[in-house]
């Protein structure tokens, strides 16, 4: 640890974030992890801290930027070049504890991929779960109950029954600042994820029509199992005018989605680590209608910043209630609880104490 106090009065921290190398950071369009990971440098950085991003080449920080692969996995993965990205993640490990001693805390955001370096490192190692547990991951985080973990989400973690004591919920957040509120008016209804069967964009797409509001979807399929879904269930449905199909978005076409809808539709089908889609919405003042899934209920403060419902066919008579919420409260609201500066101040907590 070096320096005086910075922002928030807490002592400069040298910090290596490993980001996954799927995508960029920040990603150009998908990518809910490297976005994150993007908030939190950029909020560490600009408290004074010393950050190095371990990344793909194509990323863009304000941090120190360690190049561990020209350019991120996902294009050649697509093209078949690359077919074991685990591979990488080992590898972005080993190039930051290369490192070590240049830092104070190395965080990965690699999941269950860092828990195996725990007691290998001279400088402590802090373990986030970017998304959802399956049964080796439960596996692998009962192997090390000493390690460090932060969880997005106590339903992400749920079945872990108190076999790691050392488990952290964080809740992810972002920048306000980077999403433009609108105050209305209703135009559609809005969906954001892979046009695959968990996101669910085909009940999304009935709960428009129930309620007479077109609906415009955004995103792709991304494997072949996602691309024949979408050829069967989704492509024959959009109309150009009550089913809009937009394809991947940047960040300013996100913005333009969100801001322009009546609520965003989220009746994803598994147990979802968090969803960060829901607080870009509420960033921009547009409720949440969701099925009651994964960590839908922490998320979504029912009645002010959406709704949600145990069962999908009781969501169209939510969106009604959403629409006439208050935008300006559920953006107010939202970043009370999802600011990327509440994000940073608890992790920097996590550091220090294992710098401690």
């Amino acid at each position: 640890m070096s320096g005086d106090a910075s922002a928030g009065g807490v002592s400069d921290l040298r910090i290596a974030e490993v980001a996954p190398l799927g995508v960029s950071v920040p990603p150009v369009t998908y990518g809910g992890t490297q976005r994150i990971v993007h908030f939190l440098t950029e909020e560490l950085v600009r408290r004074g801290h010393d950050v190095t991003l371990f990344a793909s080449g194509d990323s863009k920080t304000s941090a120190k930027l360690r190049v561990v692969r020209k350019r991120s996995l996902l294009p050649d993965i697509n093209a078949g070049k690359v077919r074991r990205p685990d591979f990488y993640a080992v590898h972005s490990i080993g190039e930051a504890l290369r490192e070590a001693g240049s830092f104070d805390i190395i965080h990965c955001h690699l999941g269950p991929w860092s828990l195996p370096f725990h007691g290998l490192s001279p400088t402590p190692l802090l373990h986030t779960l970017p998304g959802l547990v399956y049964e080796d991951d439960l596996w692998m985080l009962r192997r090390y109950p000493e390690a460090t973990v932060i969880a997005r989400s106590r339903r992400q973690v749920a079945g872990l029954d108190g076999h790691c004591p050392n488990i952290r919920v964080i809740y992810n957040g972002c920048d306000f600042e980077a999403y433009e509120f609108s105050p209305g008016p209703v135009r559609y209804l809005a969906f954001l994820g892979r046009m695959a069967w968990e996101k669910n964009p085909l009940d999304a797409i009935a709960i428009a029509g129930q309620v007479g509001l077109p609906i415009v979807l955004a995103g792709e399929p991304k494997n072949e199992y996602e691309q024949d879904y979408f050829a069967e269930q989704i492509e024959p449905m959009i109309d150009g005018k009550n089913v809009i199909h937009i394809g991947e978005v940047t960040d300013a076409q996100k913005n333009e989605l969100f801001r322009n809808a009546g609520a965003l539709l989220f009746p994803v089908l598994v147990e979802e680590a968090f969803g960060i889609v829901m607080i870009e919405a509420m960033a921009c003042g547009t409720p949440v209608v969701a099925y009651n899934r994964g960590a839908v209920s922490e998320v979504v403060d029912y009645g002010k910043t959406g709704f949600y419902a145990d069962a999908v066919e009781e969501l169209p008579a939510l969106v009604t209630r959403a629409l006439s919420l208050d935008r300006q409260t559920v953006r107010r609201h939202a970043r009370q609880r999802f600011n990327q500066q509440r994000m940073a101040d608890e992790y920097i907590q996590v550091y220090e104490s294992l710098v401690k």
